[in-house]
């Protein structure tokens, strides 16, 4: 694994051989069945010394963290503090509720429910931008339920899943209910067509989200895909702009952009536009892009040289083809070609006939267009092939809801974005994928339904 922080090898694993994975199945499909046995509460306590331990290790966690992807040491640590905490809680306590048989209506003679089964062993295939808060969506909720999980994690970040192991082991956790998997991508789409596991959860990119589809051609088992996105947002003439510009603008910078989430496109009302766009690039020109080792860092390098290189090379063709650039990246001094270290870009007099505009960047980039109305708006965030979540900024709830039905995404947001809550669904529509996370309805895609009929004689 190479460091975007300063390109050296900061960790190195090898891939298990096919005999190793044999065995891992093998001794997580055994696990599985007695961690079925233990007691929902049994479980619950678990999880919560996860969560212990895991807060306790934040900051070891947040430099490691910082090392393998390159988010400033500042923010790194509040990924565990934060989200991941925020979502492990929320399962351990919607785990009764989420779990319960399901009663239904009485007949005389007869018992009859509906009880959540484990689906089993469930592989999840998280990635390196929010490593934690990624697995966890499925990793907590899925022990929760009586499961065994294998998780696959990104080969930039695979210290990320040994901590968690590390994490569940020291919490009490049997051998074999958890385990990491390194391995090649062969070797994953063989294990996901094997018929050995039950559910897959799968975060990454569209080809990706394809290729993990087509290795389940002939197995029946449950997946739950989180694919591509190019987020919108709309500000609405009556918005309340300062709120507007500063949540925008870090909905679309943190990170470096690399957010599943994050902002990619933004709409204007024309009536305050020009009010919006000097804000913007007043408050991007703010950030601070050095090492991100150094707490003062705002802004870290991007993942690789190669995905910063992706986005210059969507600035470069917007602009090219007539877009405006308001940052001018000599402002960030550690911006360099060849260098995964990339200055943040605001673009204006963008279109959709540009790849900034249409195309995934998972970058520090947000293209922003005027509109006339509601109606424009509404248009142009649904000309996308993706569809994770959209943002409303406007003091009018109703225009928002209203709005918000005509939008075809997953979530809909007013005055906020790039942000799960886990209480609420997680999902999208469109090329952004298939499947649900989070909230109790994300329980039930880890679980299998078993009807009972009990008859008295």
């Amino acid at each position: 694994m190479i460091s975007p922080v300063d390109n050296r090898v900061y960790a190195e694993r090898p891939d298990a051989t096919g005999a190793q994975i044999d065995q891992l199945l093998t001794r997580a499909a055994a696990a599985q069945k007695q961690w079925a046995e233990v007691s929902l509460d049994e479980r619950r306590a678990l999880i919560t010394r996860f969560i212990e331990h895991m807060n306790a290790s934040a900051e070891a966690i947040g430099e490691e963290l910082t090392w393998q992807m390159g988010r400033p040491i500042r923010y790194t640590p509040n990924e565990i503090r934060r989200g991941f905490t925020e979502r492990a809680r929320f399962a351990v306590d919607a785990a009764p509720g989420a779990l319960a048989d399901i009663a239904v209506p009485p007949i005389a003679g007869f018992n009859r429910f509906i009880r959540k089964t484990p689906a089993g062993i469930v592989l999840t295939i998280a990635p390196w931008n929010y490593p934690y808060l990624a697995a966890v969506n499925s990793v907590v909720p899925a022990l929760l339920a009586g499961n065994a999980v294998i998780l696959k994690h990104s080969s930039q970040t695979p210290l990320c899943a040994e901590r968690i192991a590390a994490g569940l082991t020291a919490a009490g956790l049997p051998d074999g209910v958890f385990s990491v998997l390194h391995a090649s991508h062969a070797d994953v789409e063989k294990i996901i067509g094997s018929g050995r596991v039950g559910f897959v959860s799968f975060t990454g990119s569209v080809a990706g989200g394809r290729q993990i589809q087509a290795a389940a051609n002939g197995v029946f088992i449950g997946m739950n895909l989180e694919l591509g996105g190019k987020d919108p947002a709309y500000v609405r003439e009556d918005a309340n702009l300062a709120d507007a510009i500063e949540n925008l603008v870090d909905g679309a910078m943190f990170n470096s952009g690399q957010c599943c989430c994050g902002i990619e496109r933004i709409y204007v009302h024309k009536s305050v536009y020009n009010q919006f766009v000097k804000g913007a690039v007043d408050l991007t020109r703010t950030y601070k892009l050095d090492n991100p080792l150094d707490p003062a860092t705002t802004l870290g390098p991007m993942v690789k040289t190669s995905a910063a290189e992706f986005v210059r090379a969507q600035i470069n063709e917007a602009v090219a083809q007539g877009a405006t650039a308001h940052i001018d990246p000599k402002e960030f001094t550690r911006d360099a070609a060849g260098t995964p270290y990339l200055a943040p870009q605001i673009l204006t007099n963008v279109n959709h006939k540009m790849r900034v505009m249409m195309e995934e960047t998972f970058g520090p980039v947000v293209g922003i267009m005027p509109v006339d109305s509601d109606d424009e708006a509404i248009r142009l965030m649904n000309d996308s092939p993706y569809g994770l979540t959209a943002g409303v900024w406007t003091t009018d709830e109703s225009a928002a809801l209203r709005i918000g039905a005509q939008i075809e995404t997953g979530t809909l947001f007013m005055n906020r974005c790039d942000y799960l809550d886990p209480a609420l669904a997680w999902t999208g529509v469109k090329d952004t994928g298939r499947g649900c996370s989070l909230s109790v309805l994300g329980f039930d895609a880890l679980t299998r339904p078993k009807s009972y009929h009990l008859r008295a004689v």
